[in-house]
């Protein structure tokens, strides 16, 4: 029997993730391409290009770990974020689109104000890097700091800095602010976990392969954002912006955290799904 051409595979894969993906036929493109190392074109130039046996038995072991629920972007080992291409592994969360937001949010907010573009900017709890390089990428003229407890995740990060050319930004390895010691800071970014250990989506999903230390937070997910906004007040400078990434249901409880702790001009902006996800507020 011959080897399927790049269309059947694609269908027949799609077909079987249909149950489990609402992207089923994009999952499908995404393994295919990262096996035959062709760009998403390729695809409509070539569908009836006949895959190599080599090729098959990789995207069939492919196929078969995304049945178990394993996520796209592990069996990959990358994931696209705002302008960048990000090496990802199960050390830290897979960067989502929503948190994209966060980044716009940052961006659109400094323009709104005199700020210092040679400033210096924190992420805290950095992962993969995403947020940092990202506006590293976009403010070339601040100094951007990540720091992360867990000291994979920093590896990872300072990988992805050196994948994407960016020579801006730094990582360390830091348990929230510990290691950051006297600096101060015109802006501080964090999605940090938020989410409650007894939810029961973490037991869907690609939550599973996640490390559940990088989206849960004691406080039914609130004791993060608690000790991020309480002790933000010594890093920041005056009128410094601070900008969060929360769940859909911490937006109020977060504004008033951040009033109680002497922040102004407090606003909330919602994701992709018009749920409330990103709130931000001046020193």
């Amino acid at each position: 029997m011959s080897e399927p051409s790049i269309k059947a595979a694609i269908d027949d894969a799609a077909l079987a993730f249909k149950k489990m993906s609402d992207t089923a036929k994009l999952d499908a493109e995404i393994l295919l391409l990262h096996v035959i190392e062709k760009p998403k074109a390729y695809l409509f130039t070539w569908p009836d290009a006949v895959l190599t046996t080599e090729q098959l038995e990789y995207f069939t072991s492919l196929v078969e770990q995304r049945l178990l629920g394993h996520p796209i972007a592990h069996l990959i080992g990358k994931r696209d974020f705002w302008t960048l291409t990000l090496e990802v592994n199960n050390s830290t969360l897979i960067p989502r689109p929503d948190t994209e937001l966060l980044v716009e949010t940052v961006l659109s907010s400094i323009s709104d104000f005199d700020f210092p573009m040679n400033g210096k900017g924190l992420d805290l709890g950095t992962g993969t890097g995403a947020i940092a390089l990202s506006l590293a990428s976009e403010l070339p003229e601040m100094a951007w700091l990540g720091a992360d407890f867990n000291k994979d995740a920093v590896e990872l990060a300072t990988r992805n800095k050196s994948l994407n050319n960016i020579n801006n930004c730094t990582f360390i390895q830091s348990d929230w602010y510990s290691a950051v010691h006297e600096q101060r800071f015109d802006i501080i970014v964090s999605n940090p976990p938020y989410i409650d250990p007894q939810d029961p989506h973490l037991d869907l999903g690609d939550v599973r392969f996640e490390p559940k230390s990088a989206l849960t937070a004691g406080d039914q997910g609130k004791s993060d954002l608690i000790h991020i906004i309480e002790q933000a007040p010594n890093y920041l400078n005056k009128q410094g912006l601070i900008a969060l990434e929360h769940g859909y249901d911490q937006a109020e409880f977060v504004r008033q955290c951040l009033f109680d702790n002497g922040f102004k001009n407090i606003n909330t902006f919602i994701d992709l799904g018009q749920n409330d996800r990103i709130t931000i507020g001046y020193f």
